[in-house]
């Protein structure tokens, strides 16, 4: 068969499972797009599931905005939380008695137990284990409680976990998982490198191992394709697939994606939230051309591979076997290139049309010119005070953004400040106000100087409309890449001038 295909009569289903904490990841639609196209070429199915059980960094939004991302870049899926399936539900949230009923099967075989130890009792365990210089891991204490000892706790109500029974590393015992990464080929694991994982919490939610492997079992997923992060938990999900008697999935671990330093990815040197790219002005055509270019699989056909193809086109001739394993760059140089190729190959009427469903949108216009139709005279004064919104590359001089009194190094760190607060703020107007003063009362900034000092970052100017508000309609994503980017000149600067 061609395009790395494999001869199978069970139907071929994969899967990506998000979490919605926050905005959409690329790596998320990186990720989504290798299933779709392996799905794809193989008449299979491709789902999507919402790992939601983490409900301390859960994000109301998010899932509809997971939704609204792929939908974008043109990844449609068969079955899911929006478009229902045989085997749903298809958020982990609605799944909860399925895993309990599952756990209390493994702790019927005696390959789970549970776990009655404090998290205070457990950091002590942590702090000795590195002060020993030992790697910080659970040290069985409750593994081979009594039985009579583990029915008066539960008698007493003491909470307790279900940890995974990792098979001991005694004479004659398994002491290491081996697993086949398609891509990779064995990878073993000494069992004394596997924790004993806690798989149900003390609150009845699962964790992300036990859920996985119930759910992927369950749904019939043939293939499990995703990061390469996940091969270290990949001897937890064997095991696991091993104590409930199940056949294990083909596993496939993607190379991450890469920061121009070879570092993973990360919001501090790219924008990693696809909301920034739809709404800054990238095209979806660009940007699922660019993730297809990530670790390779178009074929080179006797000459470089092509750069430039739709994802009909991907799906017709990407091959497994020239996945290249190295970290793929993310190159937002590459990208931005790419995206002017698609830009240049539109008709004015195209391009027109991308500009008025972004930039130039009906809803963005209306809710920038309230903001400002208090502050104008004459129309045309209308772009003195709303540059900001539509331009790319905002950079305030030192004389515009340092608050008097204030030194550059002090005003920087305060910034760095502002950035981590404003990151992990829900984006109104009432919480960013709230969050923002609560910062300049615990670093002595007056509210004049803490808010010029934003206003300067997000705007170029010490004059604008309403700051928060403004910030409320330019969206999350792209304030705070701004932020991030102004941080990242002043450092560069800082350094240039040494």
């Amino acid at each position: 068969m061609t395009n790395g295909l494999q001869n199978s009569e069970v139907p071929i289903r994969v899967r990506i499972a998000p979490s919605p904490t926050g905005d959409p990841h690329v790596g998320t639609a990186y990720i989504g797009l290798i299933n779709f196209i392996y799905a794809r070429q193989r008449g299979g199915k491709f789902v999507l599931r919402i790992e939601d059980t983490d409900r301390v960094r859960f994000v109301a939004t998010s899932e509809q905005e997971i939704f609204n991302s792929l939908h974008w870049l043109g990844l449609a899926w068969d079955e899911g939380p929006d478009v229902g399936g045989p085997f749903g539900p298809y958020r982990q949230s609605e799944r909860t008695e399925i895993y309990r009923e599952h756990v209390e099967l493994l702790l019927a075989n005696g390959t789970a137990y549970r776990c009655f130890c404090t998290a205070e009792e457990l950091e002590i365990v942590r702090r000795q284990q590195i002060a020993a210089k030992l790697p910080p891991r659970y040290p069985g204490t409750c593994r081979h409680l009594s039985a009579e000892t583990e029915q008066a706790n539960l008698a007493a109500g003491k909470p307790f976990v279900v940890r995974m029974a990792v098979p001991p590393h005694a004479r004659n015992a398994t002491t290491s998982t081996t697993f086949r990464d398609e891509l990779r080929g064995d990878i073993t694991f000494e069992h004394s490198n596997v924790d004993d994982q806690v798989l149900l919490k003390s609150d009845g939610f699962p964790t992300y191992h036990l859920a996985n492997v119930v759910d992927d079992h369950l749904m019939q997923i043939t293939d499990v394709i995703r990061a390469e992060e996940w091969i270290s938990s990949t001897p937890k999900h064997v095991l696991l697939y091993r104590a409930f008697g199940w056949q294990q999935p083909r596993f496939w671990h993607m190379p991450l994606l890469r920061n121009l330093d070879k570092s993973k990815i990360s919001k501090r040197k790219n924008p990693v939230s696809l909301i920034y790219y739809r709404q800054a002005g990238f095209l979806p055509e660009a940007v699922i051309n660019f993730l297809g270019l990530m670790g390779g699989g178009m074929p080179e056909s006797g000459g470089p591979v092509a750069e430039k193809f739709s994802l009909g086109e991907m799906v017709e001739r990407f091959e497994v076997k020239n996945i290249r394993l190295g970290g793929p760059v993310f190159d937002l140089t590459k990208l931005k290139w790419l995206n002017g190729e698609y830009i240049r190959a539109m008709s004015s009427e195209d391009f027109y049309a991308a500009l008025r469903s972004t930039v130039l949108g009906d809803t963005y216009l209306r809710e920038i010119a309230s903001l400002v139709q208090t502050r104008v005279e004459t129309l045309g004064e209308f772009g003195n005070l709303t540059h900001f919104f539509f331009a790319d590359d905002i950079l305030p001089s030192a004389e515009v953004f340092v608050p008097k009194k204030r030194t550059l190094e002090e005003t920087l760190a305060f910034a760095a400040e502002q950035l981590t607060v404003l990151e992990s703020t829900e984006w109104s107007k009432e919480t960013l106000e709230a969050a923002l003063k609560k910062l300049g009362e615990e670093k002595q900034w007056a509210v004049k100087e803490n808010f010029m000092l934003l206003r300067a970052i997000v705007t170029g100017s010490t004059m604008s409309p309403p700051l928060l508000e403004s910030m409320v309609v330019f969206g999350k994503a792209r304030s705070l890449d701004r932020v991030r980017r102004f941080l990242e000149a002043q450092k560069k600067l800082s350094g240039s001038k040494k």
